[in-house]
């Protein structure tokens, strides 16, 4: 009876994942944005997100299945890093509520893996999944169109952000948006759900071009171009994709940017090495880069920084040589486990799960000058399960279509 309840709390969780980055607000961090929400209802949402995860667990624990959590071991690890760069770092407090947000995000994942097959999960998976993006998006549109808020519109340069303090969040989350609505727009079984999700496509991507994130811009054209690589012959297709983001770079490399910002990044990556090179193995502790920036810094560079301004570096800066050879083994296990799934999955199903990697591949290369904790936290790990679980070989799925899709 309480698994009936199943797609409800996957849906909802889904729901919420635009609100994520409103959590930053709880820490001591100081992030150069403004939360939209006030602390009270920022605090509803993390104790509405424990009950889910509570509720995940007890179904996970009642309803257990060999061989159904084949990156547990590895998203395990990435956990017992961060907690335990937490425990050693500068500030075991500052890190620990992204670092359960963390644990939520591999209760998610083992969700999706164990009960994406029950009846009506993907369906609310999707559903809630392309709702809550394109109300995102319209959101971020409107306040960039009314410059409501002044204060977000002026930090910003006038830039969609929505909620999502930084564009650069909500870039992250519209490269793994737009290729999921482009494959449910595609293969999707009901006419419906294709018809709003390839509005959704339409909205995401106009809203991706207003957020004017060089780094979202270059990820996309990465996802795009696994796409089309995996979609057609000898992977010539990637090219185009590719060389369309280098020529949106290239061409608006200052849109909507203060021009000094340009190189800040050098100075900012020179310090991440440093604190690396200090505190090679198990790091500072999440969400002390900042902290420790202010001490190793030059002279010349910015007075602050957020985070390291790379996925990789702030993973090794943070979690240090443990954290990041754990997400490694991770995405090496993600990668051999969606191989094997996708070469036996109908093609639908495989072509589902290659547009969910294409979008993790887009905010990989994203994270190489960027990082989006949106992604970090409520992305990447439920995405992954998402990937592997849209490709389980012998389940059809009632959501996806029965025909394969023709073209790239």
């Amino acid at each position: 009876m309480m698994r009936r309840l199943m797609p409800v709390a996957l849906g909802l969780i889904v729901a919420i994942v635009p609100l994520f980055p409103t959590f930053i607000a709880l820490t001591g961090v100081e992030f150069p944005g403004v939360s939209l929400l006030p602390r009270g209802i920022v605090m509803g949402l993390l104790g509405l997100c424990g009950l889910l995860a509570a509720y995940a667990l007890w179904m996970l624990a009642c309803h257990r299945r060999a061989g159904s959590q084949p990156l547990l071991l590895p998203l395990l690890a990435v956990f017992g890093a961060g907690a335990l760069a937490g425990a050693v770092g500068f500030d075991p407090a500052a890190g620990l509520l992204f670092t359960a947000i963390g644990g939520l995000g591999i209760v998610w994942h083992c969700s999706v893996m164990r009960f994406y097959s029950d009846p009506y999960a993907a369906l609310a998976i999707f559903w809630s999944y392309v709702l809550s993006g394109a109300l995102a998006c319209i959101a971020a549109v409107a306040m960039v169109a009314t410059r409501f808020p002044a204060t977000q519109y002026a930090i910003a340069h006038g830039r969609a952000t929505g909620t999502f303090i930084l564009p650069g969040e909500l870039a992250g989350y519209l490269i793994v948006f737009l290729p999921i609505v482009y494959a449910l727009g595609r293969v999707a079984r009901g006419r419906t759900l294709r018809a709003v999700a390839s509005a959704a496509l339409a909205l995401g991507a106009a809203t991706l071009a207003l957020t004017f994130s060089r780094a979202g811009w270059m990820g996309l054209a990465a996802a795009c171009a696994f796409l089309l690589a995996v979609r057609t012959r000898r992977g010539w297709g990637a090219v185009p994709a590719a060389l369309g983001g280098v020529a949106a770079v290239l061409l608006l490399f200052n849109a909507h940017h203060d021009p000094s910002d340009d190189y800040t990044r050098l100075s900012i990556w020179q310090a991440a090495l440093q604190i690396a090179d200090r505190f090679p193995l198990t790091g500072v502790g999440p969400f002390n880069f900042a902290r420790l920036y202010a001490i190793v810094r030059a002279p010349d560079a910015d007075p602050t920084a957020f985070h390291a301004h790379s996925l990789y570096l702030t993973f090794l800066v943070e979690f240090g040589m443990l954290g990041l050879v754990a997400v490694l083994w991770t995405l090496r296990r993600f990668a051999t486990e969606l191989r094997q799934r996708v070469s036996s999955a109908p093609a639908p199903q495989a072509f589902l799960s290659l547009s969910i990697a294409a979008g993790l591949v887009g905010v990989a290369v994203q994270g190489l000058i960027d990082t989006v904790t949106v992604v970090i936290f409520g992305l990447w790990m439920p995405m992954m399960g998402l990937a592997l679980a849209a490709a389980r070989s012998g389940e059809p799925s009632p959501t996806i279509a029965a025909t394969s899709p023709e073209g790239p």
